[in-house]
């Protein structure tokens, strides 16, 4: 049994970095995270940064659009012969969510520099919403492979939080608004509402990280020959 690191049933986490970092669609995210750092510098290469008020909406569509790109980050044509490999579905997302951990963490910073502080919006609050798109995106794509036998659900995932995106500034109730101004006196309370929902999604999509209880049903059903 390998001592160097991390194993599952036998084999070095270390060991599964590599091939996993090779299948990742990171052109998808370059694209993403490009738009986005654009969209995050649109008020200041326009002039509109000056009063501040067009840097939430910025900011809001650069998270958009990083998460869109990261919506594709599940996708693995290879998926049907990677899932008779030893280490569990958990383990094979969770090393593609840890390597873009740090590139999300970054490409987020860059971001908020882009944004004279002067006119930055609470960096906490941004924050919580740019991270609740990013789940979002996330959760569904890890829910259309926990539930579906497709290897690329990202363009379905990226339809629907666009469509979300889009719709949910029209729809929230008054009494609930989310996307709000940082100078409005609802900015806390939307943003506890933003913190509750990020909660539920990541709730949500660590569920969606197991095997589908359907497999381990029918593996109940064979007899100790395989049959």
């Amino acid at each position: 049994m390998p001592v160097n690191g991390a194993t599952t049933r036998g084999v070095p986490v270390a060991q599964l970095l590599r091939p996993v970092a090779r299948t990742l669609p990171w052109w998808t995210l370059a694209a993403g995270g490009g738009l986005g750092l654009l969209l995050a510098a649109a008020p200041r290469l326009t002039g509109d940064g000056a009063s501040g008020g067009s840097v939430p909406t910025a900011l809001r569509a650069a998270a958009l659009a990083f998460a869109l790109g990261a919506a594709f980050w599940l996708d693995d044509p290879a998926r049907h012969t990677t899932a008779a490999v030893p280490a569990r579905r958990a383990l094979r997302h969770g090393l593609r969510l840890a390597l873009l951990a740090p590139v999300a963490a970054l490409w987020w910073t860059a971001a908020l520099l882009l944004v004279p502080q002067p006119v930055r919006p609470p960096v906490a609050g941004i924050t919580v919403e740019a991270a609740t798109a990013l789940a979002l995106a996330l959760t569904g794509a890890a829910c259309a492979v926990h539930r579906g036998d497709g290897t690329r659900p990202g363009p379905a995932v990226a339809g629907f939080l666009l469509a979300t995106a889009v719709l949910a500034p029209l729809l929230c109730p008054e009494d609930w608004a989310l996307f709000v101004a940082p100078g409005d006196e609802r900015w806390p309370a939307a943003h506890d509402r933003w913190a509750v929902l990020l909660g539920v999604v990541l709730v949500a999509g660590a569920a969606c990280l197991t095997e589908p209880l359907r497999r381990h049903r029918r593996r109940r059903l064979r007899s100790p020959s395989g049959t």
